[in-house]
């Protein structure tokens, strides 16, 4: 039997495209990752949830800031019964007026993203979770492009563990 790796599915998906892009960040990149292109295929989004559990399965909740992270945490929750928490970027100006769809305080929370570039996706998760009363230490991401995150993270005391590095991406 062979096996695909991981890369190789994104690779297939054209989720990874050459040019001259902008990144949320504000980054110029003449590569951007579009990982929310892989992820609505099932095959690859079961696969990347099966590989964050094995990175770590030691939290209380998956959380992911809206939009990328909300199917990795999906996934996430439903391949380990867990429960899963929405991170907006914004609070709203109805209802209830919450940031989070789900509950964080005094609980193990995972984030998991997409894409960490610089790590302001991540970085804004995890203070909201610090501010609501979650407990986080450790950050998943799909892809990170070795553009400063793990260190932004490290300063923050959590741990960002990459499924794939950039560099993986770009050789194949």
């Amino acid at each position: 039997m062979v096996t695909v790796s991981l890369c190789d599915m994104l690779i297939s998906a054209e989720a990874i495209k050459f040019g001259n892009f902008t990144l949320s960040s504000g980054k110029r990149s003449t590569v951007y990752i579009d990982i929310k292109k892989a992820i609505t295929k099932p095959e690859i989004l079961k696969v990347i949830s099966c590989e964050m559990l094995t990175y770590d399965n030691s939290f209380d909740a998956v959380a992911g800031v809206a939009v990328g992270g909300i199917p990795l945490a999906v996934s996430v929750s439903l391949a380990c019964d867990k429960p899963y928490v929405i991170i907006r970027k914004e609070q709203k100006s109805h209802g209830i007026n919450n940031l989070f769809i789900g509950d964080v305080s005094g609980k193990n929370i995972l984030l998991v993203e997409d894409v960490t570039t610089s790590g302001g996706s991540a970085i804004f998760g995890i203070e909201q979770i610090r501010k609501a009363g979650g407990i986080i230490n450790t950050v998943i991401s799909v892809v990170d492009r070795d553009e400063g995150a793990i260190d932004a993270m490290d300063n923050l005391g959590v741990r960002l563990l990459p499924l794939i590095r950039m560099a993986d991406l770009v050789k194949n």
